[in-house]
Order: structure tokens, then C-alpha cells, then sequence
């Protein structure tokens, strides 16, 4: 082995493979003694190999065929596999050198992106891959793998759902699950990041095999991609597992972290840490991850936990890196923190500064709330349950969180003014991974509820998303009234509480068929996916209603729908609403739980007023 000073450009490629040499690069302090240490073929004994600095970089170059051969540097004595290592073994604490062509599906080169007009042309699916397929009813060979999601009754589901992206919860190497006791009970989340560029080795057929875990996420977003369902990556740039332990603080002490004036470490994300986005070279890591996992696995979009931590020009600097690879991605995020910062919050990624971050949307905790109840308190009910003082926050969340002439902000729950610049720039959801789900809050919030009137509301509150003007998302197994045994915060919890059951498409048909109508529905219809502020505000009227009823008027014509006027009322109420409409003869599409199929219509109503049945929604069209 010699080694020598590499020229290449530093793009957080710590190992830049060919069959001549490999090329190690590192960002560690100037005043370091760093090596990289190369193992044999048979992964034992490893070779020290000492690194130059220059221009603010480490760098050596290893004149061998390394393929697959296992390596780690040492920082001052400090051993990491790198912030960026793009292939690692079991637990991840050994990186290895790897030629990706090698892990390419047969035609993945060839691939070309799924193609987006508008982002709220989608419906997010938000899933996680162990609870998806883990319980035998799910009928999936592959439980709780990526592989799982390559089978045809898992395809056959999501197309019959109509979901045409599916949101994967934190799927890159993580911490809280030891990869060589999986035949043990364990279960996370994954909001737990240790190499950011690597999939999670516990989804894969074998962990300990560096390019199993990557051939076969490559086989799930193919099979995806193929069924023209886009596939979105939840990532978590804004802390660590932890700090001492963390390959940020191996490899560069400090750096990656915000610290008060005193020493201590900001804790914006609630975890211990935040990291510090607005850093040249953190920066550069994310907008160069960003990249990588759409460049070599072929990723459609980004979900951004707690994205209130980064700093707008960051997000700004990922958005246009990403829109270069690929202008069909979409990216969102949580528009807050866990705690304050240690970082202006106006040049914060938050909600509120979301006209400052175009291109970029937020989940609108507004709608979700209004519609269900405070996410601090399970048992508090909104509008669901028949308390007043939330229509308007709902209101705001239908026309996309946009200005409208007929919202009045001072009644909306968690801001004083629209925060959307766009639809496009809100999420519209009533539940998601982090929380109850909604069948559980239901619960929570009437006790002793019958599963007639949970199913009522249930689709009550998911027409409220699918007819709401931003971007729709929904939960995974709420397609089949999911519930989690009343579990809050189930990051953790075991596979009884989180696996889906999917016995309960038999159990309750009509639930499936009406989110699957209703989704169609949307798809079929621009009215309800406008995309555009101002065609929102001259097109969409509400009707004025009692308390507990919402009702509004969309002009098809104008976004050329087939449907010319289309009429939607939401009745929370315990009884039948009667409610005022533009006088003509009106088919009915939705009423009483029922979506009807593109072929027919559930009969017909003429007039200038109708009856909305207890706690359901109707949508008419002429």
C-alpha cells in the first residue's frame, strides 16, 4: 500500500472507489493526527495508513482494489467510520468500500422519475416498514423488510388505496436496534441517526452484508417507482443518538452542534442535541445527502423532522440541489422544534416563516388539531366531537393554510396570519405516526364510543383532508381503523401495539372502499387540488353555516373539471344539517359514508338547500 494527496473536490464521498485505488477523504481538525485503517479480505487484520492535510481536508489514497473491504479512521485516537459512509456493516460500525454498481437492480440506471405537475397532486402514505407487513394477516413473505414492499399484495394494496407516494419513517442506519439480536423483540421509530448514507440494516434479509441492505432498498423503490408510487425518505439532520458517541463528534469535535454562550449544548431537538445546519460544512453534508440517496437510490422526496431546528438558507441551498437532480421532488417538513434554539428564529425553517421558504411545506397542525384535539392533551375533543370554536381553523386548513378573503385569522388556532404562500406549502392530515392514531383519539375523546359512530367520524375527518386544497397526507393502517391500544408516543412500543391488523379489511370493508373512493375521487378532480393561491381565493366560497357545519362552493369550470360547481358540507353535528346552496339540480358523489364509483352517482338533488345527514360529509357536483 501508498499512499498520496488526492485532488478531487471534497463532496462527502469519505471513500471514492475504483478498481486501480480508493480515495479517503475527511473533514477533522487541522491540528489532528488522523489515519484510515484498511482491513484484509477476510475483514481481520487492518493496515494503519496515515493521511496528509490540506486545504482544510484530510486525504490519502490507498493504490489497491479495495472491493469490499472493511475500514474506519482514526481521529487523535478516535475511531469512526465518518459522517458520510455510503456502505457498513452490521450495527454500522465498520464502513466498507464498495463498487455500488454492484447492488443496481437489473435497469435501475435506466430509470427515469415518476413525473409531479403539482405536489398536491399526491396523497402521502405514511408507513413504517415493520408495522406494514410485520403481523401475519398482511399475508407478506418479507415481514417488517424493505423486500416486503417489493411483493405483490403489497403493491396490489397501496394501488387499490390510490396512494401515489409513500412516506417511509427514518429508513438510513440507526441506533436502538442491535442488528445481530434480531431474532429478539425490538422495535424503533428510528429517529435515532448514525450514518445518515447508509439504509438500516435491520429492514434487510442480512445486515451483516454490506450490499444487501443497499440491493435491496434499490428493489423496493423500483418495485415502488413501478407502480408509479413515489417514495419519500424521513430524515433527521437535526440531532444525533447522542453526542460522545455520535461519528459528528468522533470525526470533528464540536462542529456539528449548536452550543449556548456558556459551553452547554443547545437541545432544540429535545433529544440531548441540535445540530448546527447554518455551519458551511454542515450545510454542505446536508444538501450532498440530500443528493446522494436521490442520485444513487433514486428518492422522490424528503420529509424533514423537525425542520423548524435548520436554517432557511439551508433548506433553500437542499431545495435547489435537489430540484438540479430531479424537479419532481417535493419536500416538507415539521415546521417547529421541540425547544428553543440556539438560532434566530426568524432565519428559522418554522411555520410561521414558511413565505420565506418557498418551495418547502409544513404539516398544518391548525387543521389537525381543529379537526381532533390538541396533541398535548389525548382527551380534549375539537370539532369532531361537536365543540364549537373550531371551523375556522379548519377553514384555513381546506383552502391550504393561503389568504382567502374569507378567513378570519384571529379565529385560527396557532397563527395570526397565513403562513402559506402557496397550497403546496401545506400538509393536511389528521394523524400520523407520532400521536394517536385518529381511531385511538376518537376513543379518548368519547368514551364508550360505538364503532358506528367511530366510523362515521373516522371518514368524516379524512374527507376534511382529502378535500382540503394543500397536500393530503395519511397514516398508514387507517384504511383499515388502525389503532395502537391508546399508545401516545409508541416509538418503542412492541409490535403487538404497532403492527397493522390486516383482518380488519374483512372486519370493516366500508372503510377501505370509501378512503379508496375518495382518494380516486381527488385524482379525478382538479377542483379539489387547484394548486394555485389565487385561483383558491376567486373560486372557493364558503357558505355560511351553523356552528359544527362547514360548507363551501368550488368553480370547476375555472381548472376545467368536469364538474362544473361542486358543493362539499362537513357536518359534525350529533344531528342532520340542513344547509343552503347556489339553487340547481345537483348528483350526489359523497353522502352518508357512501362514495359513489366513477360510473354512477347516489342519486340527485334539486333545489337550493340540502340535508346533510349526523356526522358525515357530502359532496354534490352538476
Amino acid at each position: 500500500m501508498t499512499t498520496a494527496v488526492s485532488a478531487q473536490p471534497f463532496d462527502f464521498c469519505e471513500a471514492r472507489y475504483t478498481p486501480d485505488s480508493t480515495v479517503f477523504t475527511l473533514f477533522a481538525p487541522e491540528k489532528a493526527k488522523v489515519q484510515v485503517a484498511v482491513f484484509d479480505a477476510k475483514d481481520k487484520k487492518a493496515k494503519r495508513v496515515r493521511m496528509q492535510y490540506s486545504d482544510g481536508l484530510w486525504r490519502a489514497v490507498v493504490k489497491e482494489d479495495l472491493k469490499d473491504r472493511g475500514y474506519h479512521f482514526l481521529v487523535d485516537g478516535r475511531q469512526t467510520v465518518g459522517v458520510a459512509a455510503r456502505a457498513v456493516g452490521v450495527n454500522g460500525s465498520r464502513a466498507y468500500v464498495v463498487d455500488l454498481k454492484d447492488t443496481d437492480p437489473e435497469g435501475w440506471r435506466e430509470e427515469t422519475p415518476l413525473v409531479l405537475k403539482n405536489p398536491t397532486d399526491l396523497v402521502i402514505y405514511e408507513m413504517h416498514h415493520r408495522d406494514f407487513s410485520i403481523h401475519p394477516s398482511s399475508g407478506l413473505k418479507n415481514a417488517g423488510k424493505y423486500l416486503a414492499l417489493t411483493e405483490p399484495g403489497a403493491i396490489a394494496h397501496l394501488k387499490r388505496l390510490g396512494v401515489n407516494a409513500v412516506h417511509i419513517l427514518p429508513s438510513f442506519d440507526y441506533g436502538s436496534v442491535d442488528e445481530k439480536r434480531l431474532d429478539e423483540p425490538q422495535y424503533n421509530w428510528g429517529y435515532d441517526p448514525v450514518n445518515y448514507n447508509v439504509p438500516e440494516g435491520s429492514y434487510s434479509t442480512n445486515p451483516a452484508d454490506p450490499k444487501a441492505r443497499i440491493a435491496e432498498f434499490k428493489l423496493m423503490v423500483q418495485a415502488l417507482h413501478r407502480a408509479g408510487i413515489r417514495v419519500v425518505l424521513d430524515v433527521v439532520y437535526n440531532h444525533t443518538f447522542d453526542i460522545a458517541g455520535s461519528h459528528f463528534q468522533l470525526t470533528y469535535p464540536d462542529y456539528y452542534y449548536r452550543k449556548h454562550a456558556d459551553g452547554t449544548y443547545s437541545d432544540g431537538s429535545g433529544c440531548g442535541n441540535e445540530t448546527a445546519s447554518e455551519k458551511p460544512m454542515m450545510r454542505q453534508f446536508m444538501v450532498e445527502s440530500v443528493k446522494y440517496w436521490m442520485e444513487e437510490y433514486h428518492i422522490d422526496g424528503f420529509r424533514f423532522d423537525l425542520m423548524g431546528i435548520h436554517d432557511i438558507e439551508t433548506m433553500q441551498a437542499i431545495r435547489e440541489a435537489a430540484e438540479a437532480v430531479n424537479p419532481n421532488v417535493f419536500i416538507y417538513g415539521e415546521g417547529w422544534s421541540a425547544a428553543t434554539c440556539e438560532w434566530p428564529i426568524e432565519k428559522l425553517a418554522m411555520k410561521a416563516n414558511m413565505r420565506s421558504n418557498p418551495g418547502i411545506a409544513a404539516f398544518s397542525d391548525e387543521m389537525r388539531d381543529a379537526l381532533r384535539g390538541p396533541f398535548a392533551d389525548n382527551t380534549k375533543p375539537a370539532f369532531l366531537n361537536g365543540e364549537a370554536g373550531h371551523d375556522e381553523s379548519i377553514r384555513a386548513g381546506i383552502v391550504g393554510m393561503t389568504r382567502h378573503p374569507q378567513i378570519d385569522w384571529e379565529k385560527v388556532n396557532y397563527a395570526d396570519e397565513s403562513w402559506a404562500a402557496e397550497p403546496s406549502q401545506m400538509i393536511s392530515y389528521v394523524s400520523c405516526h407520532d400521536d394517536m392514531c385518529l381511531v385511538d383519539r376518537l376513543r379518548a375523546t368519547i368514551p364508550g364510543i360505538s364503532d358506528d359512530e367511530l366510523i362515521r367520524l373516522d371518514l368524516l375527518a379524512q374527507t376534511a383532508v382529502l378535500t382540503s386544497q394543500g397536500v393530503p397526507f395519511i397514516l398508514a393502517g387507517e384504511e383499515m381503523l388502525r389503532t395502537k391500544q391508546g399508545v401516545h408516543n409508541s416509538y418503542k412500543s412492541p409490535d403487538e401495539i404497532n403492527h397493522l391488523d390486516w383482518n380488519n379489511l374483512e372486519r370493516y370493508p366500508q372503510v377501505m372502499e370509501y378512503y379508496s373512493r375518495l382518494i380516486h375521487l381527488r385524482h379525478q378532480h382538479p377542483a379539489f387540488r387547484m394548486g394555485d393561491a389565487e385561483l383558491i381565493a376567486k373560486n372557493l366560497k364558503f357558505i355560511d353555516t351553523d356552528e359544527g357545519t362547514i360548507a363551501w362552493t368550488i368553480n370547476g369550470y375555472a381548472v376545467r373539471d368536469d364538474w362544473r360547481t361542486v358543493v362539499v358540507v362537513l357536518n359534525a353535528a350529533r344531528e342532520a344539517r340542513k344547509v343552503a346552496i347556489p339553487r340547481g339540480r345537483y348528483s350526489v358523489a359523497v353522502a352518508e359514508g357512501r362514495v359513489a364509483d366513477a360510473s354512477e352517482t347516489l342519486g340527485c338533488i334539486e333545489g337550493d338547500e340540502v340535508e346533510v345527514a349526523a356526522q358525515s360529509a357530502m359532496i354534490l357536483f352538476n
